[in-house]
């Protein structure tokens, strides 16, 4: 199974960025969006940034994988 993420932007250095989720950085790949910046949330799927999203579409999210991960 595939998951995407998502994941607010802090660092950007040309096509890699440096995003955080839940206190975790990581570097990933912006060539498949044009014109992130830093402070916005994507969506991360196998190391690249798939999709720009709201923080509120983005908190919505976590909420609900947080919802899911404690059902279990």
């Amino acid at each position: 199974m595939c998951l995407g993420v998502p994941a607010r932007v802090m660092e950007r250095s040309g096509d890699a960025a440096i995003v955080e989720l839940g206190g975790v950085r990581r570097e990933i790949s912006l060539m498949l969006l044009d014109d992130v910046s830093v402070g916005e949330w994507v969506i991360v799927h196998a190391g690249f940034a798939i999709e720009r999203l709201s923080e509120e579409e983005a908190e919505q999210t976590l909420s609900l994988l947080r919802e899911i991960a404690d059902a279990f």
